[in-house]
């Protein structure tokens, strides 16, 4: 998603980043991954044995055709608060890494104050720019998967 759109917001998360939360997504359940930049998530969780829906439209105006059971991904954090609206309208489970200070954010806590858990990395993900030649950035604040009726053991997790 975004890809015609202002390039500063498309970073893919680095294969690492998703390796590191694998044992918390189920490999029954379909995935949709709305946000593309250059597509490689697909290949990423069908590596670790996930069927993904992984396309190239405007989250905010598609849906998928076939069925899906759960969403994870990167969101464009410049829009980050629509996302979330959204995405509690779709109100299906989801996995997604932001910020770690959106817990402060009292627009999240409303929406998400139910069902919410938190897996916390022991360093910080890396992503890629979608222009930037320059791999492996690492952000300035940290950042967290927040999931959202996951139903993981515990709800806060420590990796």
């Amino acid at each position: 998603m975004f890809t015609n759109q202002d390039d500063t917001d498309n970073y893919e998360t680095d294969p690492n980043g998703w390796l590191a939360i694998q044992r918390f997504i189920p490999k029954d359940k379909k995935i949709w991954s709305p946000f593309f930049c250059t597509g490689k998530q697909k290949d990423i969780f069908r590596l670790m044995g996930h069927d993904i829906i992984h396309d190239d439209h405007d989250f905010f105006s598609y849906m998928p055709d076939e069925d899906f059971d759960l969403i994870i991904d990167n969101p464009p954090f410049s829009c980050f608060k629509e996302v979330c609206s959204r995405l509690k309208l779709i109100d299906k489970p989801f996995i997604i890494i932001a910020r770690s200070n959106l817990l402060f954010c009292r627009w999240f806590q409303r929406l998400f104050k139910e069902h919410l858990q938190v897996i916390i990395p022991d360093k910080r993900v890396t992503f890629t720019h979608l222009t930037n030649p320059k791999k492996g950035y690492n952000p300035p604040f940290g950042t967290f998967y927040y999931c959202y009726k996951m139903e993981l053991d515990k709800d806060l997790i420590f990796i």
